[in-house]
């Protein structure tokens, strides 16, 4: 039986008190057997006696009553003078003190309700975006590497490591994204952090107070505009068009910004790709205002048509651009793992902001990795995932022409893992029905609305299609038509 002293006093007093409180307001209700004194005595860690003590005070007031071989019960009648009266309800909690005990911060954060929230029930054809093809990954190989290393590892893979990432990772990394994106950067000026999502919380802790300025893209990701939000700050919407995000318009606020954050690549989750002209005008724009650029380049493995665009943060000259990219989209999302590149003069205050968040992260998986892309598995995988995807594209593309026509508009499908599909047909107001009724069909489908601070009249839906092979992704498609004809017929 859980007792809690309050420590005032002698023990027995102590017992006494707490058993007779929990007799009072019912927690211990009429004809309920008290633990022996024994069992009693060996639970709290006091003398037999003491709690012997406890019980025959109860016993003369009449709590309790001895059953002989059957041992101590609750009294079916209580004392009258001291029974308690009926606890009263709780008084409603005024509409400003709802969040009391929290933060500014944690209360901030409140406000905030992924659309990724995991389903009551998981769906048969499920167009999550952000998913990979997991099924094709070779984790055959990653088991031999994993075996292999926790064999063969040293005694400091099981201590506490550099929260910046251990020097042989980063040292991969910084090789591969110089062949692959054109990132110019030391194996110093990396940071491993636990996904994307850690990395852009680091960066605003590093950089934003409560009232800051954050020129962010509308539409946008809404993990980074939520852990901006939550910092404090003060976001202002850049407008979107075909070349991604734009700097005409903006209203005078902006050249107050201390960041912003964009995803040239592919810009999410429209997905247009930011030209070389514009990239540039960006640089120049962040030199001007004396702002941080972060490059968010969560998928740019994957692109279709084309070729590769150089990153923002190859023609940086003047240090103000953070790169920042993820493995959930290349390898899985389960390994919690991606990387910040950052200019020299933030490595020490991120390396710090790190090591309070969470120490640094695993030393065994950040070992596998720099073996897999060491021994060349990493680019091997991305080769092939780039032909499976671009398969899944095709056949996401194609479905969507036989089963609707002219009656959507596809945009972004030029690279990623995901395209938007705009609903002509349909309204903003009825995508809560079309996604149930898609749901039903066993369709998993996620409204554009996440996406944006001020969601559009015209219905649209964010598609991620690695996850689902051609097969699954044209039957889903064809449930998908059903469960807008329905809504449309209501």
């Amino acid at each position: 039986m859980l007792v809690a002293l309050d420590g005032a006093g002698p023990v027995y007093q102590q017992i006494y008190r707490a058993l007779r409180e929990r007799i009072l307001t019912h927690a211990l209700p009429a004809g309920t057997r008290l633990a022996s004194s024994r069992a009693m005595a060996r639970d709290l860690g006091v003398a037999r006696n003491t709690v012997l003590q406890a019980y025959e005070q109860l016993l003369a007031e009449g709590y309790v009553v001895g059953r002989i071989g059957a041992g101590t019960f609750v009294a079916d009648e209580l004392p009258d003078s001291l029974t308690a009266p009926p606890i009263a309800a709780a008084e409603p909690v005024p509409a400003d003190q709802t969040e009391f005990g929290l933060s500014a911060y944690a209360q901030r954060a409140q406000t905030w309700h992924s659309p990724l929230t995991p389903r009551a029930r998981p769906l048969r054809y499920d167009f999550r975006y952000g998913l990979p093809g997991i099924r094709e990954f070779p984790f055959e190989v990653w088991r031999r590497l994993l075996t292999r290393r926790a064999r063969n590892a040293e005694l400091d893979t099981f201590t506490y490591g550099p929260p910046e990432g251990r020097a042989e990772l980063r040292h991969a990394i910084a090789g591969y994204l110089g062949r692959s994106r054109g990132v110019r950067c030391s194996p110093e000026q990396v940071i491993i952090v636990n996904g994307s999502q850690q990395g852009l919380d680091l960066v605003a802790r590093a950089l934003l107070d409560p009232g800051d300025v954050v020129l962010i893209e509308e539409p946008s990701y809404p993990g980074a505009r939520e852990v901006f939000r939550a910092a404090g700050a003060r976001l202002v919407l850049g407008s979107v068009d075909a070349d991604g995000l734009t700097l005409d318009g903006l209203p005078p606020i902006a050249r107050r910004a201390r960041l912003v954050h964009v995803t040239p690549s592919h810009q999410f989750p429209g997905g247009a790709v930011m030209p070389l002209a514009r990239r540039l005008s960006l640089l120049a724009w962040a030199k001007a205002t004396g702002c941080y650029v972060v490059e968010d380049d969560y998928d740019s493995e994957f692109r279709y048509d084309g070729r590769p665009v150089e990153a923002v943060q190859a023609l940086d000259r003047s240090g103000q651009v953070i790169y920042l990219g993820t493995l959930s989209k290349t390898l899985y999302p389960a390994l919690r793992m991606g990387y910040l590149v950052v200019p020299p003069t933030l490595v020490g205050p991120l390396r710090t902001i790190k090591l309070l968040a969470d120490r640094h992260t695993s030393t065994l998986q950040q070992d596998v990795l720099t073996d897999f892309i060491g021994e060349g598995h990493f680019e091997r995988h991305l080769r092939r995932a780039r032909v499976s995807n671009g398969r899944r594209r095709a056949a996401v593309i194609a479905a969507v022409e036989r089963e609707f026509g002219d009656r959507v508009e596809v945009q972004g499908a030029n690279a990623g893992l995901h395209l938007m599909l705009w609903l002509n047909e349909h309204g903003s107001a009825e995508l809560p029905d079309v996604v149930a009724r898609a749901e039903a069909s066993g369709v998993g489908i996620y409204p554009v609305t996440s996406y944006y601070v001020e969601p559009p009249p015209r219905a649209g839906l964010v598609l991620g299609y690695a996850a689902l092979d051609e097969v699954e992704i044209d039957r889903g498609i064809a449930l998908l038509a059903r469960a807008l004809a329905s809504a449309k017929a209501a």
